[in-house]
């Protein structure tokens, strides 16, 4: 193993760099970047060998994986530099089982370099496509699509819980009996527990992180059908495709959710006689072991970030389940604050810790925001609902109807808060194939 400098955020160790059994992926070393010195890297850019061979097009007249390898390269000296495509990983990215492709505008010197690419996923055709996948597709096998899912189901039931709380405040008149007791109660303890199961398969999902690398697009050749158009100078005659079958993420194993192996091949291969046999894959790790924790866990922004979402809601559970009728209503004063208000103000505190470290995962410095990346929505959205579900014990220790008022309408505001970031997470657990649009190539 290579060592770690004293900026670990520039590098990778050799166990750990991503996608270092691709060949035709080039890292760029002067992005490998993470917001901390002290903390393993969390975004890398990576430059593209496009493998071209017109015999093997007429051979094989269908798509060549970007993972190419060694061996077919060495047949072959005809490569070329994907001058408009980059590959951006991030440690983020690599957990939720997605794919980051960066186009830049066609460079003007050298356009035999350029590769036709799929359209941005910002365009409003992609937006909606995704929303549709929410609405119709339930990928149970995903674990990243079930934290989320997950996280949303318990957002939506803090919602109700806090309208329950609030609106017989702002409007008495609409208050049945015991509303806030039954309808408050029984719905913080489900609301905490659906918490609870989110933030375990949230660690579960940092703790089987893909340790390879996975690539997820293709090139295809079109030879044949632009044969003239190359000749013309007018393009390589490749584009670059989403290949799902290229993929090694976990959402790729449909038979479960976890704890059995399951194999799945790692590319497609140019000639039969290149045919590989399928990688056969760990199976799911319920805890790392002691000298992973210390060599790269703990040194792992993500990670750290699951950790705390966990410690926090597990807390935080303890109010979920001291707020149902039949132990609140009996409970002291003191002993209400040190195991109803108390858990709330721990658990809240983790949760703002949680998205905090989720938000600065996704930037470059860790002063400097991301607002183009969803998962730094997704980590701002839950730190603000972190805030307000720790403002709310903090004003509940307070009797008097002012601060009652206050902690419900936290608790209000919170809610909506996380149900914004779930739901965004949702969206970003659909969309495995981001393609960003950046400035030219030359």
């Amino acid at each position: 193993m290579a060592p770690v400098q004293a900026n670990r955020n520039r590098q990778f160790t050799d166990d750990r760099e991503p996608l270092r059994n691709n060949d035709a992926l080039q890292l760029i070393d002067s992005k490998v970047r993470g917001p901390f010195s002290f903390l393993n890297p969390t975004q890398a850019s990576y430059k593209h060998k496009i493998h071209i061979s017109p015999s093997r097009a007429h051979h094989r007249s269908a798509s060549t994986p970007l993972s190419t390898t060694a061996s077919a390269l060495s047949t072959d000296a005809s490569t070329q530099p994907a001058a408009n495509v980059e590959y951006k990983w991030t440690a983020r990215d690599n957990r939720k089982g997605r794919h980051t492709l960066v186009i830049k505008d066609p460079s003007v010197e050298h356009p035999e370099a350029n590769v036709t690419a799929p359209r941005s996923t910002a365009h409003w055709r992609s937006v909606l496509h995704t929303i549709w996948l929410m609405l119709t597709f339930y990928p149970v096998w995903d674990i990243s699509w079930c934290v989320a899912y997950i996280f949303t189901l318990g957002s939506v039931l803090w919602v109700i819980n806090a309208f329950f709380a609030f609106l017989p405040l702002i409007r008495p008149s609409s208050e049945f009996h015991n509303e806030v007791l039954d309808g408050g109660g029984i719905t913080a303890f489900i609301g905490a527990t659906i918490f609870e199961v989110g933030s375990i398969l949230l660690m579960l999902e940092a703790i089987n992180e893909n340790r390879e690398g996975c690539f997820g697009f293709a090139v295809e050749s079109v030879y044949e059908h632009h044969l003239s158009r190359m000749e013309a100078g007018n393009g390589s005659g490749l584009k670059i495709v989403p290949r799902d079958d290229a993929c090694t993420h976990h959402h790729r194993n449909k038979a479960n959710l976890v704890g059995k192996p399951h194999q799945i091949p790692l590319e497609t291969p140019v000639f039969d006689s290149e045919k590989q046999q399928p990688a056969k894959t760990d199976s799911w790790d319920w805890w790392p072991s002691w000298s992973d924790l210390k060599s790269h866990y703990f040194h792992e922004l993500g990670f750290i970030a699951s950790l705390s979402q966990l410690l926090g809601a597990t807390v935080f559970w303890i109010s979920g389940f001291t707020a149902l009728p039949g132990i609140l209503n009996v409970l002291s004063p003191g002993l209400s604050d040190g195991i109803y208000w108390t858990p709330q103000v721990v658990g809240g505190t983790g949760f703002i810790v949680s998205g905090w470290l989720f938000m600065i995962e996704t930037q470059k410095h860790w002063w400097q925001p991301a607002p183009r990346v969803l998962g730094w929505h997704i980590g701002l959205w839950n730190f603000i609902g972190g805030i307000g579900f720790t403002l709310c014990p903090a004003f509940g220790y307070d009797p008097s109807s002012w601060a009652q008022y206050q902690a419900s309408c936290s608790t209000f505001w919170g809610s909506w808060a996380f149900l914004i970031g779930s739901v965004i997470q949702l969206y970003e657990s659909l969309e495995k194939t981001p393609v960003r649009k950046e400035g030219s190539a030359s």
